[in-house]
């Protein structure tokens, strides 16, 4: 059970790195050509989405491996279930349901991983 939550954290964490880094390293212009969502949505905010997308995927990860401050890694899977449930609302306000599978699946897997972290298996 140890090794399937580590896969599906190095997963999630690939994701959520891949998501965010290209939300922070290009412009909202670039981003709203395959992410409608984005032209609703100011430029600074998608910046602290990806941020927080970034952060997330740290928190997955290196909270265990350096064994500082553990809890995080249950907190960060939290979190990231929140965004994903935040990006499924925004998807289904704007009328694109399909899009929103993504965020169903990945905020489905941030709930695992959190739940496997809080209470079955620990650190």
């Amino acid at each position: 059970m140890n090794l399937a939550l580590w896969i599906l954290q190095g997963l999630l964490a690939l994701a959520f790195l891949a998501a965010g880094g290209m939300k922070l390293a290009r412009s909202k212009d670039q981003i709203s050509v395959t992410m409608t969502w984005a032209k609703d949505f100011p430029q600074a905010q998608i910046k602290l989405i990806g941020l927080a997308e970034v952060l997330g995927a740290v928190g997955l990860i290196v909270p265990p491996l350096t064994y500082i401050l553990p809890i995080l890694t249950p907190i960060a899977a939290s979190a990231l279930f929140i965004l994903m449930a935040g990006a499924f609302y925004t998807h289904l306000k704007l009328q694109e349901g399909q899009k929103g599978i993504g965020a169903v699946i990945l905020g489905i897997l941030a709930v695992v991983v959190a739940g496997g972290r809080f209470i079955i298996l620990p650190f």
